[in-house]
């Protein structure tokens, strides 16, 4: 707000005074502070399809000297979780501030050519801080350096413009700013759409990212088998972690050169967890935990006292909150009804008992399942009898290499145990110690064991509670008519594997 509006607001409120009397002079007063108030920049830096991989997470192989000092200067959180083990119906939730199944955004890159609007009161962010004064930008370039994807991917897409710019440039004559940049990395490098033309489909970045984990120093999870094609992949993972360590330092290194960084608030986050075969699509731990880092403005301080710089908070956290603490620190009340919660600052809510996600279709692939984490359990329910890890879905049977070698292994019978396991169908419910069981190796839905059969009758009673209170939609299939496209667009995008054609 320039100084002239200011001055305007203030003789304008002055006057009012003069006609309500000294009986308002505290409550006028409070107006005049927040129409005045200087508000702070707020930067959202979204990483794609991690997991807790980071050096400050205790990761091994990974060089992310940036996004450890971010770190070390704000709040780190070790239990936070998607809405949504991929991107869209993860990003349509956390630009809303509603789950995706509440609002009928829940099946992957869904309502992109029809006349679906958002529910009557339910709004973008950007729209409701546009409003309070912010100007908002989904930046792509720092200068002319191309640095972000502008990636939106939001399952409406009916709701109007949401950022006012995409150039980094454009932020320091525009303050206070909402900017979201959206890193390139962990993804296939697949949007040439010729992936079923190449044998292998290389990862984005893949040709400078620093090679810190290589084949003969990474150990992959345990439930992936022990062959050359399963410690290259996660090496080429875990160097994209480096990798993205590298824009982060270039986006932070240029808001200090700007002098914008005291002004800032920081999140860094991912919008689903790893771009691993057993995580993104799939509602296990690693596809739905996600590293969270926020990190306070210098110059406003809203952080409280056990708040403090440097924290590790093992709070459980739902990218869901980020929307109502980012309308928070800027100033704007959280509508009423709004599921996202406040996080941090004075006006933080309680904390959360659990954290809650959902699956759905994803491309032509229906399968739906729920999730309920709490601090130390993970419940999940599949309500698709016979679906799996091998269900067929073009896009992962393609780009992940590990998934045609386990199918190949086990049809030799050489999988491991635990590798096994994870190719069998999914039972109706799985419940994960996950402090015990870190890798969710260990199904104990069907444990006697008193702490568990109370573990799995708490969780359970959760997520039916949660299903009826957020109006869950999942039940709701979509028509064939809609499904359909995708499978024939998967097909000409990545191809069909020969075992399909073979079935057929």
């Amino acid at each position: 707000m320039s100084d002239m509006k200011r001055r305007q607001i203030t003789i304008a409120l002055v006057g009012l005074l003069c006609l309500v009397g000294t009986g308002a002079f505290s409550r006028v007063t409070a107006e005049i502070e927040t129409s005045t108030k200087r508000k702070p920049n707020i930067l959202w830096i979204v990483a794609e399809n991690f997991s807790n991989d980071f050096g400050c997470y205790g990761q091994p192989n990974v060089e992310t000297p940036n996004v450890d000092a971010l770190a070390e200067q704000g709040i780190r959180f070790t239990n936070a979780f998607a809405t949504s083990p991929v991107c869209a119906p993860s990003r349509s939730c956390f630009m809303l501030g509603m789950y995706q199944t509440t609002t009928d955004t829940h099946n992957m890159r869904s309502h992109r050519n029809d006349q679906f609007r958002l529910p009557d009161g339910i709004r973008p962010l950007t729209h409701r801080l546009q409003e309070a004064g912010y100007f908002t930008a989904n930046v792509t370039h720092l200068g002319s350096e191309e640095t972000g994807t502008g990636k939106l991917d939001l399952n409406f897409v009916n709701e109007g413009e949401l950022y006012q710019s995409k150039q980094w440039d454009d932020l320091k004559e525009h303050q206070p700013f909402f900017a979201q940049i959206n890193l390139p990395e962990a993804e296939y490098d697949i949007y040439d759409r010729k992936s079923a033309e190449k044998s292998r489909v290389p990862w984005v970045g893949e040709e400078w990212h620093p090679q810190i984990a290589n084949e003969g120093n990474v150990v992959p999870p345990p439930y992936y088998p022990d062959h050359p094609v399963s410690r290259q992949e996660w090496a080429r993972y875990l160097n994209s972690v480096s990798g993205t360590d590298v824009r982060v330092g270039k986006i932070l290194r240029r808001l200090k050169a700007d002098g914008m960084d005291d002004d800032t608030l920081i999140f860094f986050f991912a919008d689903n967890g790893r771009l691993t075969a057993r995580g993104i699509h799939w509602p296990f731990d690693p596809g739905l935990r996600v590293p969270l880092i926020i990190r306070d403005a210098k110059n406003f301080g809203f952080f409280r006292e056990e708040e403090a710089a440097g924290t590790v908070s093992q709070r459980v956290v739902s990218l869901l909150d980020l929307t109502a603490t980012t309308l928070s620190l800027a100033g704007i009340q959280r509508p009423l009804g709004m599921q996202s919660r406040v996080i941090l600052g004075e006006q933080a809510d309680p904390p959360r008992a659990y954290a809650f996600a959902a699956r759905d279709r994803i491309d032509e692939t229906v399968i739906r399942m729920r999730s309920v984490h709490d601090a130390r359990y993970h419940y999940i329910r599949n309500y698709t009898r016979g679906a799996g890890l091998e269900t067929l879905n073009r896009y992962k049977e393609k780009c992940f290499l590990v998934m045609p070698l386990m199918r190949k292994l086990k049809s030799q019978g050489k999988l491991n145990e635990a590798a096994l396991e994870i190719m069998q169908p999914f039972p109706d419910e799985m419940l994960f110690d996950v402090q015990q069981d870190p890798h969710e190796i260990r199904n104990l839905a069907t444990s006697q064991q008193t702490e568990h059969r109370e573990a799995l009758i708490r969780l359970r009673a959760a997520l039916d509670t949660w299903i009826v209170e957020t109006g869950d939609r999942g039940h709701v299939m979509e028509p064939e008519s809609i499904v359909a496209p995708f499978e024939q667009e998967m097909h000409d995008w990545f191809g069909t594997p020969d075992w399909v054609t073979a079935a057929d």
